[in-house]
C-alpha cells in the first residue's frame, strides 16, 4: 500500500528549501530513484515528467497519515481535483527503487502540457548534479535582492516599495520585477522565486 509513501525530489528533498514544510510528518526516509525525465525550470529547481527512462534521484518518504499534509502537497503542486487535466501536476503511483528493494509510492509529475518552453532537459535525470554545477536562482540571489523580492511580494496592492537604481537594474536583468510606470511589481518568475524565499 503506497497511500503514505511519497517519492520527493527537488525543493522538497531533505536539505533543500521546502523540506521544512513536510519534515514533521516524515517517519522514515531513504534515497531512491524513479524512471522519467527531469527538466530544470527557469527558477532553477527541477521538475519530473512521467515519460522517458532516465534515472531520476530523490527520496522515498514514509509519512504519517494526514489529510492536512495531503491537501497541502496537492495545493503546493497545483493539483486540480475538479478538472485534473488543468492541473499543473498529477499525483501518480510509480515504482521507486532503493538500494535494496523497490516500493510503490506516490509522486508528483508535471502535466506535460504545462512544461514551459524554456525548461531545460537534464541529461540522464540527475538533477542533484545539475544543481551542484548551477544552483537554483533563489540560491544565487544576494541577501539584498532576496529582501527586496520578499518585500515587494508581500506588500499590498498600491504600496510603493522604494528601490535604488543599482538594485533595480539587477532585478530587471534577472527578470524578477516589472516596471508598471509608477510602481514595481514581481514578474511571473519573481513570484516563482518568492515561493522559495518564504
Amino acid at each position: 500500500m503506497s497511500a503514505n509513501n511519497f517519492f520527493v525530489y527537488g525543493s522538497l528533498s531533505e536539505g533543500l528549501v521546502h523540506f521544512s514544510k513536510i519534515k514533521d510528518f516524515v517517519i522514515r526516509s531513504q534515497p531512491g530513484q524513479v524512471l522519467g525525465q527531469a527538466f530544470r525550470l527557469k527558477v532553477g529547481f527541477p521538475t519530473l515528467v512521467d515519460q522517458g527512462a532516465d534515472i531520476v534521484p530523490g527520496h522515498l518518504l514514509w509519512l504519517k497519515p494526514s489529510e492536512i499534509l495531503l491537501t497541502f502537497l496537492d495545493q503546493f503542486h497545483g493539483v486540480n481535483p475538479e478538472d485534473p487535466q488543468k492541473s499543473l501536476y498529477f499525483r501518480v503511483e510509480k515504482t521507486v527503487v532503493t538500494e535494496t528493494e523497490s516500493h510503490r509510492a506516490q509522486v508528483y509529475v508535471l502535466n506535460p502540457a504545462k512544461l514551459p518552453k524554456e525548461a531545460q532537459y537534464i541529461e540522464g535525470g540527475d538533477w542533484k548534479k545539475s544543481l551542484k554545477t548551477n544552483p537554483a536562482l533563489p540560491e544565487k540571489l544576494t541577501e539584498r535582492q532576496k529582501t527586496y523580492v520578499v518585500r515587494l511580494g508581500t506588500c499590498s496592492g498600491r504600496d510603493i516599495v522604494p528601490i535604488d537604481l543599482g538594485l533595480y537594474r539587477e532585478l530587471m536583468k534577472l527578470e524578477l520585477i516589472v516596471d508598471k510606470g509608477r510602481r514595481l511589481a514581481l514578474s511571473k518568475l519573481g513570484h516563482e522565486v518568492l515561493k522559495y524565499l518564504t
